[in-house]
């Protein structure tokens, strides 16, 4: 809390420096985008590096380099050097840096708790962070306001010792890795597969996209708000900004409440509704008398919808891809918001911040409309935790390099339960490709109709283990559907081959049989 507290103190000095720097509504909600874009770019590579390594770790590199970064602005604006571009360029860095902080941070919050208590955790998260906002933009337009926005920005880089003193303390259980690590490559697709063919997660993307476009504009205009509509001072901007995060930190204390007696949907059309009236007004008011509850409100709202999405993309990822889920999340929600910033910077450049609002409050009442052509899943208590899967032995040497590996699997259906067998199988597709495998087919014998065959590729024997060990119990009702349709005298049979070349290429001699059985030979390897 202390960090964030530095935080918002640092963006209340980069915003109020901007309206002194440049009179363009434009440039001052670029100092939001700037901050946001970097979660757009980076996210997904910060998701994987933090689902790969030790998430401690990663904390402290991303807090260390935006300690830097926070000194070098400091030294700059107090050297007089600093020009609007540079300011957005070294908010931009600190962007970096929480975008490499936040996938790691927020799974973290899963590995500290019980799943059943994650939403309140995942809330009490969030108040931490708005408990902060409700009062450090008052103080952070109180010391702007005394000693210049230099002063901000080294009391932000402050802010980091204390946290970097903890995360280097604390000795986190971690969990015995049994497999190599992927690559960062791999890593990535494999979080962008799974997130595609995750259909729950791929709904809140898709809402947190749209519900960011809109929700940018009450906190990229504020200091415009203060400047141009209230007509006050950096003070007065504080003000406005602490407004806005004591409404969060109420937004943040009913989230277990109506988490108890709503449904997801309700949670983010009531949030919605919160937004789009919080705007409205502000748009409308021109005195503090009416702007602070309406900031109030709009706080509100932005907390309830934002941790909801959260909570429902945490329960609905295993742990071994939560952060890239999380990661893909936080793209979506973070790159509406700053295109929403440029969009509603643009439209304050032309037709003035009161109009803006206004707009911005349009395309929130279209969100609440998107609600009912793309309803966000309900809440649900899914067994997420992977199941025990033993590496079979082969007879032919493999390690984890061989391939490529062809999987097929026989099945016998009774002619009747064929529909209901291609439709347990529709949702066995989903899952296999969701954990890695390629190439999924299913096939049909034409001499014994009752004989079908499940084939599907992995690119190695370790991509194999791995497509294996992602299985969840969740998952394992899929498999006990396929296994009461199947009427075999036996289990259905799994043959579990690698892809061989002949050797009629030309350059490439015959192998001998153990040449082949052998996967690190000279011959294997060029096959």
């Amino acid at each position: 809390m202390a960090s964030n507290f530095g935080g918002l103190i640092q963006s209340v000095g980069a915003s109020w420096l901007m309206t002194s720097l440049t009179p363009s509504p434009q440039m001052v909600a670029l100092v939001q985008a700037s901050t946001a874009l970097p979660i757009l770019l980076l996210a997904l590579w910060s998701g994987a590096v933090a689902d790969n390594l030790d998430r401690r770790r990663v904390m402290l590199a991303a807090q260390g380099f935006m300690l830097l970064v926070s000194v070098a602005l400091a030294a700059i604006t107090f050297a007089g050097w600093i020009t609007p571009w540079l300011l957005l360029v070294f908010t931009f860095l600190i962007g970096c840096g929480a975008a490499m902080n936040g996938p790691a941070w927020q799974a973290s919050v899963g590995d500290m708790v019980p799943r059943a208590t994650l939403p309140g955790a995942v809330a009490l998260n969030s108040m931490g962070f708005n408990i902060a906002r409700s009062l450090g933009p008052a103080i952070g337009g109180a010391i702007v306001a005394a000693a210049g926005a230099a002063a901000a920005f080294v009391v932000n880089a402050v802010s980091y010792l204390g946290l970097i003193a903890v995360l280097a303390r604390w000795r986190p259980v971690q969990a015995e890795r049994v497999l190599a690590r992927e690559g960062l490559g791999h890593a990535m697709a494999a979080g962008v597969r799974y997130v595609s063919m995750s259909p729950d997660i791929r709904t809140v993307l898709m809402r947190a996209l749209v519900f960011g476009v809109g929700a940018s504009a009450v906190p990229a205009m504020m200091p415009l708000i203060a400047r141009d509509v209230i007509v006050g001072d950096s003070l007065t901007y504080g003000v406005l900004l602490g407004a806005f995060g004591i409404g969060a930190v109420g937004g943040g204390l009913l989230v277990r409440r109506l988490r108890d007696r709503m449904s997801v949907e309700s949670i983010v059309r009531v949030a919605t509704t919160a937004l789009l009236v919080g705007s409205a007004v502000a748009g409308l008011s021109e005195t503090m008398l009416l702007t602070i509850p309406a900031l109030a409100m709009a706080g509100g709202g932005w907390v309830l919808a934002l941790s909801t999405f959260n909570v429902t993309v945490q329960l609905s990822a295993p742990r071994w891809v939560v952060a890239r889920a999380l990661s893909l999340y936080q793209m979506a929600a973070f790159g509406g918001m700053a295109g929403g910033a440029a969009l509603f910077g643009g439209i304050a450049d032309a037709q003035g911040v009161q109009f803006a609002l206004l707009v911005a409050a349009a395309v929130q009442g279209l969100t609440i409309i998107a609600g009912f052509v793309l309803p966000l899943p309900a809440a649900r208590d899914l067994n997420l935790a992977l199941r025990d899967w033993s590496e079979p032995e082969t007879v032919v040497p493999v390690d984890e390099r061989s391939g490529p590996i062809v999987v097929t699997i026989e099945y016998r259906i009774a002619p009747g339960d064929i529909p209901r067998f291609l439709n347990v199988m529709h949702e066995r597709r989903r899952i296999r490709r969701r954990d890695g495998a390629r190439h999924w087919t299913l096939l049909r014998d034409l001499g014994e109709p009752e004989l079908w065959f499940e084939r599907y590729h992995v690119a190695t024997w370790l991509d194999y283990v791995r497509h294996n060990q992602r299985r969840t119990y969740e998952d394992a009702q899929n498999t006990r559907d396929i296994h009461e349709l199947h009427i075999g005298p036996a289990k259905p049979v799994v043959h579990r081959m690698i892809e061989r070349q002949t050797s009629t290429l030309p350059g490439i001699r015959e192998a001998s049989p153990r040449e082949l059985a052998d996967p690190m030979t000279d011959t294997a390897r060029q096959a």
